[in-house]
Formats: C-alpha cells, sequence, structure tokens
C-alpha cells in the first residue's frame, strides 16, 4: 500500500515543535523537487486540469452528493471585508464563527434578490457555491490564499463582465450589511459577512483520471475531483491509525491534510504549533509505526507550497546517517 499525504504549510511557519517522527521520515525518504504550487493548483496537476480552471463550486456540489449539471459554478464564500487605512482586505471565514442558520438566512436574502441572475446553495456555513448565469474565467485564489491582501476582483475578471459582478457585488454587499443577522453579529461585537469571495468557476469536467484508490479529505475539493476520478472518496478521519483499520486494499491512497492553512493565513502562530503537534501525534507517528510494520509499503509527504515531495520506504528507514532537521530547514 502506497500511502501519500499532502501538507500544505507543512514548511511555512516558525515553530519551536520537533515531530520527531516526521522529522525522521523527510530525512530517511527521498526528496523530489517540484512547482511551488498552492493546494488548490497542485490538485488542479495532480488531476490533469491544468488547461482550465479549478471548478471548486461544481466540485464541492459532488462531494455533497448534488448534481452541478451542465451549469457553470463558482465558490462565493462568506467573507468579511476590513478597512484598513485606506485598503479593504480579506478576512476569510476561518477567522471567525458562522453557524448553519446564519448562513441559510444570509444565502436566502441573497437569492430573493438576485433572482435569475445568482443562485446560492449553502454546502456548509463556510462555503457557499453561486450557480452563474454567465461563464467567468476567475483569476482568484481561495479566501485562505486571499488573507489579509487588497480586495480587487474586478481586475481578476476584467472586461464588461468584471463591470457587471463589481456592481452585483457592491448590491449584495449593502444588503448584507442591512440584514438583521450581521446587524445582531455587529451588536454582539462579530464580525460581519459582509461580502462572497468569488473563485474557482467552471463546470463539472468530464473524463477525468486520478492515480489514486482513495482521497480522504476534509475539503469538498478533492473529495469531488476523487468522485470525477472513480475513486473512492472517504471523509477525513481523526487519525491514521483509525483510517488503517478501515483500510481499502492495496494501490495508492491520498490523504489531505489542510490543517496548518488557517492559522498560517491567519498568522497564529501557537495554534500552528498545535496544529504540528496533532498531526504528528495521530499521523506522522502511527505512520512510522505502520511502516516499520510493514502494513505499509511507502509513504509520500508531499508539500505543494514548498515545491517538494518526500518518498520513504521501509528499507529507507536504516539510512541511520541521515540525521534528523528542524522543519525550517526545509523551507
Amino acid at each position: 500500500m502506497h500511502f501519500e499525504l499532502a501538507v500544505p504549510g507543512l514548511f511555512a511557519g516558525a515553530t519551536e515543535a520537533r515531530p520527531p517522527a516526521l522529522e525522521l521520515l523527510l530525512a530517511r525518504g527521498r526528496a523530489v523537487t517540484l512547482q511551488s504550487r498552492s493546494l488548490e493548483a497542485w490538485l488542479r496537476h495532480e488531476f490533469g486540469l491544468e488547461a482550465q480552471p479549478l471548478p471548486a463550486g461544481a466540485l464541492t456540489l459532488l462531494a455533497r452528493n448534488e448534481d452541478p449539471g451542465t451549469a457553470c459554478w463558482a465558490r462565493a464564500d462568506p467573507v468579511h471585508l476590513r478597512l484598513m487605512r485606506e485598503r479593504l482586505i480579506v478576512v476569510p471565514s476561518a477567522a471567525f464563527a458562522l453557524s448553519r442558520e446564519e448562513a441559510d438566512a444570509l444565502a436566502e436574502a441573497l437569492n430573493r434578490h438576485f433572482a435569475g441572475v445568482l443562485s446560492l446553495r449553502v454546502a456548509d456555513p463556510h462555503r457557499w457555491c453561486a450557480q452563474l448565469a454567465e461563464d467567468l474565467s476567475l483569476d482568484t485564489p481561495a479566501a485562505l490564499e486571499a488573507a489579509g491582501r487588497d480586495v480587487d476582483l474586478t481586475a481578476r475578471i476584467g472586461g464588461e463582465a468584471g463591470k457587471r459582478w463589481s456592481r452585483l457585488l457592491n448590491e449584495a454587499q449593502m444588503l448584507l450589511h442591512a440584514h438583521p443577522v450581521n446587524q445582531a453579529r455587529e451588536a454582539r461585537g462579530e464580525a460581519a459577512v459582509n461580502s462572497l469571495w468569488l473563485w474557482g468557476a467552471g463546470r463539472a469536467p468530464q473524463g477525468l483520471k486520478g492515480r489514486w484508490q482513495s482521497v480522504s479529505a476534509a475539503d469538498p475539493v478533492p473529495l469531488g475531483l476523487a468522485k470525477l476520478a472513480g475513486a473512492q472518496q472517504r471523509a477525513l478521519p481523526q487519525s491514521a491509525d483509525e483510517w488503517l483499520t478501515r483500510a481499502c486494499g492495496e494501490g495508492r491512497h491520498l490523504v489531505v491534510l489542510d490543517a496548518l492553512r488557517a492559522p498560517l493565513a491567519l498568522g497564529q502562530g501557537a495554534e500552528y504549533r498545535e496544529c504540528i503537534d496533532m498531526l504528528e501525534k495521530h499521523w506522522f507517528a502511527p505512520l512510522l509505526a505502520a511502516l516499520r510494520a510493514g502494513r505499509a509499503g511507502m509513504l509520500t509527504v508531499h508539500v505543494p507550497d514548498a515545491a517538494a515531495s518526500f518518498e520513504t520506504t521501509r528499507g529507507d528507514l536504516r539510512r541511520f546517517w541521515r540525521r534528523r532537521r528542524a522543519l525550517e530547514r526545509y523551507a
């Protein structure tokens, strides 16, 4: 069994943690240099979609067992736009709590107002999908990737379509500002959901191929890709031990561990270190034990944003002369 982990942000945050199992796997394995990519760009590449944008909206619906049909869908995630001096910056919803009831109420108000132009579905409180009346080519990263950046959505769309969507988003922001949900949130001192972050527009691709027999993730985008590629889709388990107890046979299996992305994007150093410790305890240490016991034939750790992958077999663990290094040394 070839067990593969995609762990964006693994080397990007300063940390005093020294996870011994992870450091050993990296030191004894064979490093492969790749192109630096975001997780979304890496998934696009791995599933052979480089000729088109990643259709994150349609893929999110597929992961929820909803049919996107042949329509153009985008992700329209709820965000807070914060004015800092003369700049508007993006605060993704990972930075604040949002209940399902609040999300449903806001989306329902937008659907009423923009009937025939924009149709929203709430996949979960932090992930919304929008059916678009026209195809859009969006050069826009996911909201987490855009955290702290200036807002310039019109420039990312361009042309007349960009102007129309700029007007639509301005109108949506006014509606959201006046909504009772946001008035109540502001009264409690919470961030208002005052805009939508459009990204990942496109139609569900056909004839997708992948190299994995199963894909496990918390994010619906890789699960949607797995479904189209004919691979088994699995909710992210709590640990590698849980995954191994219900492993689905030989072959290659991908697990997307993206817990580091939010604390990294939000500058939460303590939370980032806690996530490193959690990954060590629940994933890297059990997988190192599984490799030593022969329950896994190979373990590959992909770090897309660091442009590297590390492949380790049981025999590689005997290379005692390759000493462990701190994670920062791989950045």
